[in-house]
């Protein structure tokens, strides 16, 4: 390490040991795109802080890059994926989740989702393995004695590391299809009268219908669609802990919950003590961009530019669909930067310059920027509504599409369907969120309500993570619902035991009435006889 970073790191601890609160040890388990950009803002802030972080990184990695400076360290840890192989699963199943779902069936959709998704987990579940099961590794870890483990539960085994090395865990996250962690394993209440289920793609404001929709949902993902395979799960952490046990319960023992969204993107719905909202953590001020991106969205004049992006882990666009989208970017009288992986589409217009890579925040927050056309992942989302842009959503898979219809319903953004639109129907979305003011008016109240908060998302995110290394966890804040029974958390036993008193309370009643009747009856035939 050089000199530079070193006395970095030596400053950061003199801090830390000067300062009121006492510097931790974190060991993090991270996944990878857009959760590891998130996660990282987080990281970052710690070490700020002066908190060592060790981030567990596999050689398959694909954005964790070791070798690059930075007050972060990591262990990286041998696997048998190569990285190519590696990326080139993972983007099959990104691929396979954007391009192969069949969209007009809800049970061929959702068993197609639940093989691609059991198919992603096997791939974490092999990752886990190679570092549980290095003994070397292992030793290493349990001789730094580590304070908190930070983890995303989408590539589950931070709960197992949590349990081995005997510490506290936190979860950060966005959500698991169907709220499946969040709902039956944190006890998170979500009543379907008018909480929404992810991926449902309804609104807070429900039709009977639309309620009848969501209960299904809500039945399906109980106990139908499993987003993991639990038993190859249950197997694996029983063997690894020497003694029975489920994934469920493991995870259950999570001392935090940080959610990546807020009150200006979800609907309002009851949560727990030990769930805090840190939507928009990574949001910062736009810094300058590079000389020639100014100079492009200079020459728009009063027209402005418009920032596209459908993220990072989509670059093979069909080329008609390239096409499409070009005709109608060629049609508007703004500038456009569009980040695109691909063969230059035939009908790009000259107003749309394409790049490999763009300063997402910082077009976002130029003053210029009219408008946003996004796939609708949450990070992107977050930094449009902190800085006020409305947005044109062309969701592609998991999240987005639900992400969208949040923010259609709060009047922030139009959508289109990646499929099937045609250049029509994108121009007509983006004169649309440009030209009527309603959608900035919108955007705006969202930003507002996202900046005036009594501590910053990144800060509170901070506090609970520094919260459960002061405290050595948050049992606290901890619900009963965990130590009770599906039966018993659903007062099914209660009910059964009164129905049963009072079954038995009428058949009393009926007994002691047909009793009398008969006595009176017989009473009667007594006296004429």
């Amino acid at each position: 390490m050089s000199v530079k970073w070193m006395s970095a790191l030596l400053l950061l601890q003199l801090g830390c040991y000067f300062s009121s609160g006492s510097c931790g040890k974190v060991l993090v388990w991270p996944t990878e795109y857009s959760h590891w950009m998130n996660i990282k803002t987080i990281l970052d802030e710690l070490v700020a802080r002066g908190h060592q972080v060790v981030v567990l990184t596999s050689s398959a990695s694909i954005l964790i890059d070791p070798s690059k400076p930075s007050a972060i360290k990591f262990e990286v840890y041998p696997t048998s994926f190569s990285k190519a192989e590696f990326e080139s699963a993972f983007k099959q199943v990104v691929s396979e989740w954007t391009y192969e779902l069949p969209k007009d069936s809800f049970w061929s959709y959702f068993s197609k989702s639940q093989d691609i998704l059991w198919r992603f987990f096997d791939i974490v579940n092999q990752l886990c393995k190679d570092v549980v099961k290095n003994k070397k590794l292992m030793t290493k870890l349990q001789e730094s004695r580590f304070d908190l483990i930070l983890s995303d539960p989408v590539g589950p085994c931070g709960e197992l590391l949590a349990e081995v090395l005997k510490v506290p865990f936190v979860y950060t996250l966005r959500f698991i299809p169907g709220y499946q962690f969040e709902k039956h394993i944190g006890k998170l209440p979500i009543p379907p009268s008018y909480a929404p289920f992810v991926l449902s793609e309804l609104s807070d404001k429900m039709t009977f219908t639309e309620r009848v929709k969501n209960m299904i949902y809500m039945l399906y993902f109980d106990f139908w669609f499993q987003t993991i395979n639990y038993k190859q799960w249950n197997e694996f952490y029983s063997e690894v802990l020497g003694r029975p046990t489920t994934l469920a319960e493991t995870m259950g023992k999570a001392e935090m919950w940080l959610i990546r969204t807020y009150w200006d993107f979800e609907f309002p719905r009851p949560f727990l003590p030990n769930f805090e909202f840190v939507g928009g953590l990574h949001c910062k001020p736009a810094k300058p961009l590079p000389k020639e991106m100014e100079e492009f969205a200079q020459s728009s004049g009063e027209n402005g530019i418009v920032v596209f992006t459908l993220g990072s882990m989509v670059s093979n666009m069909p080329e008609e669909r390239a096409n499409v989208i070009a005709s109608a970017l060629a049609q508007i009288p703004q500038k456009v930067l569009w980040r695109f992986d691909g063969k230059k589409p035939a009908t790009l217009g000259a107003n749309t310059r394409i790049y490999k890579w763009i300063p997402q925040n910082d077009l976002l927050g130029h003053p210029k920027t009219k408008a946003f056309i996004t796939h609708g992942g949450t990070n992107g989302i977050y930094e449009a509504i902190y800085h006020g842009v409305p947005m044109v959503g062309v969701p592609l898979f998991a999240d987005q599409p639900d992400n969208m219809v949040h923010m259609m319903a709060k009047g922030a953004a139009v959508r289109v369907d990646f499929h099937t639109m045609s250049s029509t129907d994108l121009l007509n979305a983006l004169k649309t969120v440009i030209n009527d003011p309603s959608y900035k008016e919108n955007i705006m109240k969202l930003s507002r309500i996202q900046r005036d908060q009594p501590m910053k998302p990144l800060d509170r995110a901070i506090f609970w993570i520094e919260f459960v290394m002061r405290n050595k966890g948050a049992k606290h804040l901890r619900p009963a619902s965990h130590d009770l029974t599906w039966a018993q958390l659903h007062s099914l036993d209660v009910i059964g035991f009164l129905l049963a008193c009072v079954v038995t309370a009428v058949y009393v009643i009926i007994r002691c009435f047909l009793f009398c009747c008969r006595k009176v009856v017989k009473s009667g035939k007594d006296k004429r006889e």
